[in-house]
């Protein structure tokens, strides 16, 4: 089961995406968390990626192209992966469909997360994360125990650079402009599901299934053969 996520910031992508992965095991192929994590690291790419990020601006195509090839080609995604955040052009999706083809695989599903800009805004400032392991909390709906604190290791929590408001509407602004043609893409291949972000997280994760379930005995046969035999089979409730 090969599956795209996208949305923008702060649709519920990587929330879906971690459910799948702890039900079936798929890999959760974060661009923005290997971006993230280039930029801290100081490497190469994370030097040249961080001025786009800071911004609140796309990383250009080929910096992004690259990380998730290499991604893809590791082990852990040979029976299947999620990825969350890419492709967001056009053109990100017409490669990602290449590369795959090469390798012998394609795409079973692209879920578009389709959400209101004020809800968005909500989620983003008031999120927090960990400095040192990247846990997320909300001030809202999602405290620490201790209010500036993780609850895993204690360190100080933060908001990212890239929520403060004006770039949260900044980056919902660049992924309106940018991801249209994606998502026409996508639906002209029939591999087009668009969920209510809004919804409870497991109504999203269960209607996500039934579309990847229904769609063809090749995507029923992965989902329900190579992961169940690995993992254990996930029930839908």
């Amino acid at each position: 089961m090969n599956l795209v996520f996208t949305g923008p910031p702060g649709a519920g992508k990587g929330t879906q995406a971690a459910m799948f992965h702890a039900r079936h095991g798929a890999p959760h192929v974060s661009t923005g968390d290997m971006l993230r994590e280039a930029v801290r690291d100081a490497t190469d790419l994370g030097e040249r990626a961080s001025a786009y990020m800071r911004r609140g601006d796309l990383v250009p195509d080929e910096l992004v192209d690259a990380i998730v090839r290499a991604r893809l080609a590791r082990e852990d995604c040979s029976s299947g992966f999620i990825l969350d955040g890419y492709p967001r052009t056009l053109q990100q999706a017409r490669v990602l469909g290449e590369s795959l083809a090469r390798d012998g695989r394609r795409l079973d599903a692209a879920v578009l997360f389709a959400i209101r800009d004020e809800v968005l805004l909500e989620r983003l400032v008031g999120r927090r994360v960990c400095v040192r392991c990247g846990a997320t909390y909300h001030l809202s709906h999602k405290r620490p125990r201790t209010a500036g604190r993780c609850d895993l290791d204690g360190m100080a929590l933060e908001l990212r650079k890239d929520d403060d408001a004006e770039t949260v509407r900044h980056r919902v602004a660049v992924f309106r402009e940018l991801t249209g043609p994606m998502v026409e893409y996508y639906r002209g291949e029939g591999l087009l599901l668009q969920v209510d972000a809004e919804l409870p997280i497991l109504k999203i994760y269960k209607e996500i299934r039934r579309f990847i379930d229904g769609r063809s005995p090749r995507s029923r046969g992965r989902a329900r053969g190579v992961w169940a035999a690995r993992l254990g089979a996930a029930p839908i409730g």
